[in-house]
């Protein structure tokens, strides 16, 4: 039974969703979609990506849509190209047999004139990101004074990526009766603010909402040293042969860094990120969609509105600032109903920003090994074994012309031949590789800028006293308030130098330059202090910049 039905859907929509196998509402729509056919009220609907938001909204809305009116009576707003074209995609789908009602999408990157010769055929329901929302009503082409519902999708990423101004331009253009269906993956102190301001009496339902962990999903982190960063995220692809996943970076810049290290050492690899053409775009999703390409690093805004399926992983190169940005993130794998892995691959100076997300997040973690050569070639021969054993194969139809005499080779060395032909290459590239070294706790304590335990002689005796001292004089500038020290994670093996660090912060402080404290310049890292007020602003450009070839990382010191 067609457990819609219950709801009082029309004939032809039930039989559009019935034949895309929907028989089982999701929990958002159990919640949405009675509400939105009973009630006038406005809804703010907490739900992650992958939980079925689009038919939630979409399918009462079209239910209610009067097919004889002409103007557009519900627009529909979401942050990026990929899903306002993958929710125009669903409505289509979903609108198959109601034969009087036109949707659009309008969004950047494509032809305005093809958008507003479609706007001529009179859709009522128009799905669209708010810059080219706003462009269209500049012309005067697009006219929503008289819808009847507005939907904010993922509006926590409309936010974010920067559309505060044009999506308050939309709202005051929009009638005050409206209904208002706000989504996000997150509650936001900008999310709160749109909806404080432009939604009345707004019932609040939650359904994979914020901080919700997948039970699916098994969460897990390897250590490593800045310096061997790219070879643990090689060795943990390579320890996972069917891997299909997403890496998640920072930038744009280290984003294409990794995607190109990927692709030369021979991977199905490719990048997206904001500076990549639409066309660009739309092929390297293309391939990623066709399994083409097995791994697709992306930026955080890049990866919004992808509608992928059957991701194995989701790995973390880069960690978020936001506790939440890694939970929607990691719930990208682990869907419909299949098991997922994320993995963040973590330096030690990092534990601290790791531990907080672990704390917000209360996800459970555990701390896996860098795989060695030995783990590498067993999971993948346990992988060739397995496809060797259970791939569909006909032998009547599938022939050999020159079958060899095998009487003289057991089971045993057959099989070694085999696995040799398949595994040469990782086991030449691996044979002569050193294993990477385990991080000690005496290591992790000094990459985080603390005072190791157990220090036997020597520089480890230095370095404790340089820390107790750092220490002080950390205490000292905050009961001034005047400085704020930073953790930096390049050092004297990075040929850094106190001129540099000099300039590297005038370089990034507008206006007058900066009061600048101690500069405290270690073998593999560096404390600095910096006039308190310049904050957040050297922790945002620098987090950005590399030096070297080697990507910056910039923290508050503990």
């Amino acid at each position: 039974m067609n457990l819609f039905k219950e709801y009082g859907l029309s004939d032809d929509l039930l039989k559009a969703i019935t034949e895309l196998g929907y028989t089982q509402p999701t929990e958002i729509q159990k919640q949405t979609i009675p509400y939105l056919l009973s009630k006038e009220e406005d809804l703010i609907a907490l739900a992650q990506t992958g939980t079925g938001k689009t038919a939630a909204f979409s399918l009462p809305i079209l239910e209610m849509i009067d097919p004889y009116q002409k103007h557009v009576q519900a627009l529909i707003l979401c942050p990026t190209r990929e899903l306002c074209l993958q929710i125009s995609k669903d409505i289509a789908s979903y609108s198959k047999y109601l034969s009087q009602i036109r949707s659009l999408a309008v969004y950047g990157g494509s032809n305005i004139s093809e958008q507003i010769k479609g706007l001529k055929n009179n859709p009522q329901l128009i799905i669209g990101t708010p810059g080219r929302v706003n462009d269209l009503l500049k012309r005067g082409v697009l006219k929503i004074n008289q819808i009847q519902w507005l939907i904010l999708d993922e509006a926590d990423e409309m936010l974010s990526m920067g559309f505060k101004a044009e999506l308050e331009t939309i709202l005051k253009e929009t009638p005050k009766e409206r209904q208002t269906l706000l989504f996000s993956a997150t509650m936001s102190k900008q999310v709160e603010a749109i909806a404080k301001n432009y939604m009345k009496g707004a019932q609040k339902i939650s359904a994979g909402g914020i901080n919700e962990v997948k039970k699916n999903i098994t969460h897990k982190f390897v250590m490593v040293r800045d310096r061997q960063k790219n070879n643990g995220l090689r060795r943990v692809l390579d320890a996972n042969p069917d891997i299909y996943s997403i890496i998640f970076c920072r930038t744009r810049v280290e984003t294409q860094n990794i995607a190109d290290f990927l692709m030369h050492q021979g991977y199905a690899a490719d990048a997206l990120h904001g500076d990549l053409s639409q066309s660009q775009r739309d092929l390297v999703m293309k391939k990623f969609r066709l399994k083409n390409l097995r791994i697709l690093v992306a930026t955080d805004v890049a990866a919004r509105g992808l509608d992928v399926n059957d991701l194995t992983h989701v790995i973390h190169y880069s960690l978020p600032d936001d506790p939440e940005v890694f939970i929607h993130r990691s719930g990208r794998t682990g869907r419909a109903g299949k098991d997922g892995e994320s993995i963040a691959i973590i330096r030690p100076s990092e534990m601290i920003k790791f531990n907080r997300i672990k704390k917000e997040t209360s996800i459970k973690v555990e701390e896996m090994k860098i795989p060695t050569k030995e783990d590498i070639l067993k999971a993948k021969e346990i992988y060739l074994s397995d496809k060797l054993l259970k791939s569909d194969f006909n032998s009547e139809e599938f022939e050999v012309s020159n079958t060899p005499d095998l009487s003289d080779i057991s089971k045993e060395e057959l099989y070694k031949r085999v696995m040799f032909l398949e595994l040469k290459s990782t086991w030449e590239f691996y044979k002569n590789e050193k294993d990477i070294a385990p991080i000690d706790k005496n290591e992790r304590a000094a990459e985080r800028g603390k005072k190791p335990t157990n220090s036997r002689k020597g520089k480890d005796r230095k370095d404790r006293n340089d820390s107790r001292e750092g220490n002080k004089r950390n205490r000292k500038s905050k009961r001034q308030g005047n400085f704020t020290r930073f953790f930096f994670n390049l050092g004297k093996r990075d040929n850094l130098n106190k001129v540099t660090v000099i300039d590297l912060i005038n370089k990034n402080t507008k206006g007058a330059r900066a009061d600048i404290g101690e500069i405290d310049i270690r073998d593999k890292f560096t404390f600095f202090e910096v006039d308190a007020n310049y904050t957040d602003q050297l922790l945002k450009k620098i987090n950005q910049l590399s030096f070297n070839g080697k990507n910056m990382s910039l923290e508050i010191a503990q």
